[in-house]
């Protein structure tokens, strides 16, 4: 048992965090999302040991900071992406966190509300929502990982 004297003596306060097995189960992937994955996954796959002929592509912002400019921007770029299938196969990058950035803002997961609250669920929460839309209008995504927690969130939402 730990000692209260000397256990956390520079913590005010904690709060819990929500599991990753609970997380995706509040925010499930459905059929259309697992396919997404799927094929993206396949495809760069097929792309990288030279079986198909294009180029995959990742695009997108350096971190995401506001969740409707990014569904706006997974929308043009699908769109985009259906456009030059024949020759190159497009993935969104969806990253949360700022992780050179030490003073500062440090990414949706961290801060979600840019007022360093540090309200890391609700940035969870809100990432895995907008996987979720990425998936489903059926574009791949991918990210970086860069720690060993946060991926258990959303790693399956990645191509």
């Amino acid at each position: 048992m730990s000692d209260k004297r000397i256990e956390n003596l520079n913590v005010y306060t904690e709060d819990p965090l929500i599991t990753p097995v609970e997380l995706k189960r509040r925010f499930a992937l459905n059929e259309k999302s697992v396919q997404t994955v799927m094929r993206g996954q396949n495809t760069i796959k097929n792309i990288l040991d030279r079986k198909d002929p294009r180029l995959f592509i990742v695009v997108g912002p350096c971190s995401i900071h506001d969740v409707e400019a990014a569904r706006d921007y997974a929308s043009r770029l699908k769109k985009l992406a259906d456009e030059v299938e024949d020759t190159l196969f497009l993935v969104m990058r969806v990253y949360f966190e700022k992780p050179r950035t030490k003073i500062g803002w440090q990414g949706l997961i961290n801060d979600p509300g840019l007022d360093n609250s540090g309200k890391i669920e609700e940035g969870l929460k809100l990432a895995r929502e907008l996987l979720l839309y990425v998936a489903d209008i059926g574009l791949p995504a991918a990210g970086e990982a860069l720690d060993l927690v946060t991926p258990q969130y959303v790693q399956d939402l990645f191509s």
